[in-house]
């Protein structure tokens, strides 16, 4: 048997609900991404969908019903699918509903979340084989380097032209990097990936939800090194800066007398010492030797005990993702939307 029969035109929203909640924003000073926040997001992110001729478009139903609530009196063109799944409260759920978009043949999916909502994402679609999949990501989450501020009703309408195959010109993707973990924790394999950051963080736990303590973290290897971001990427940023469009990593190494301010969470800084910096070309081994834990997009998840080492290594093979002021300068450049007047 073949795979699932491409629908044209389908667009599908994949909303984490808790995203934007967690306990780091009580430590710090970011604002609270409420339930009805998104819902409102899903409708423009339609809205924009429909109006650029998406045919159908998928969601998830989840416990807070954000995004079929959303769609529920919404008058458009485009069908509205609400696909079910077991729900487990964590980012399973985000993997089982990547898993019912593929499933039902859609490629373009925007996605509601934070940095470890979108690694839940992208690690589904790799587990799952796909490369073909145009993610557009939206932030609603509390550290957010890999999703984008951006206006939903634009998402949607870039996500539209994509999904009909319209968005044809190649300048405006590309595949994102990813940080891929291999090797053994405890008693156990580790085959892992994350899209920003690996961090050794010594006297620390797995689980842990506050923010990173600087004086725990031993090392970091960044798939983006960003002076306008705050979380773990401007660690390095603020010293050498390494941008999504680099094909290398940046490994930062804690240590030393000479301390700087860097917002770790949002409004709130933590002074750092750098003791160097080194560029890491992709497919490069790094050692992340215990003990440990190593946190992945700021999530605490493999404790790794004496002598035992995790390989991370940086391959550009993720998701293509879409530059969205880039995909509408082109379309208005083809005319798609209003074709130029004559003189």
């Amino acid at each position: 048997m073949g795979g699932p029969l491409l629908v044209k035109g389908a667009v599908a929203i994949c909303v984490n609900p808790m995203s934007g909640r967690d306990v780091r924003r009580l430590a710090a000073h970011a604002s609270n991404m409420t339930h009805e926040a998104k819902r409102d997001m899903v409708t423009r992110v339609a809205a924009g969908a429909d109006a650029a001729g998406a045919t159908d478009i998928f969601v998830t139903r989840e416990p807070f019903r954000i995004a079929s609530m959303a769609l529920e009196h919404m008058e458009m063109n485009a069908r509205v699918h609400v696909l079910e799944h077991p729900i487990h409260n964590d980012a399973r759920d985000t993997e089982a509903a990547v898993l019912a978009f593929l499933a039902c043949g859609c490629e373009t999916i925007v996605s509601l979340g934070g940095d470890g909502t979108h690694r839940a994402l992208v690690r589904a679609l790799l587990q799952a084989g796909d490369k073909e999949t145009h993610l557009l990501p939206l932030s609603t989450g509390t550290n957010n380097v890999f999703s984008r501020l951006a206006e939903p009703t634009i998402v949607g309408m870039v996500a539209g032209y994509q999904a009909s195959r319209r968005l044809t010109d190649a300048a405006v993707k590309q595949r994102v990097k990813v940080l891929h973990v291999t090797g053994g924790a405890g008693s156990r394999p580790v085959d892992d990936i994350g899209l920003i950051d690996a961090v050794l963080l010594r006297r620390d736990h797995v689980g842990n939800l506050l923010p990173f303590d600087a004086d725990r973290i031993d090392r970091l290897l960044l798939t983006r090194a960003e002076p306008g971001a705050i979380g773990m990427s401007p660690i390095g940023g603020l010293v050498k800066v390494v941008d999504e469009n680099a094909d290398v990593g940046l490994l930062v190494e804690l240590g030393g007398d000479h301390k700087f301010l860097v917002p770790i969470s949002p409004g709130l800084f933590q002074r750092v010492a750098v003791k160097r910096t080194t560029e890491i070309p992709f497919d490069d081994p790094v050692e992340f030797c215990g003990p440990g834990v190593l946190a992945l997009d700021g999530d605490r998840d493999h404790n790794l005990g004496r002598n035992e080492t995790l390989i991370v290594r940086i391959r550009r093979d993720g998701p293509w993702v879409i530059d969205i002021n880039q995909a509408m300068r082109w379309i208005v450049a083809q005319g798609m939307i209003a074709s130029p007047p004559t003189r």
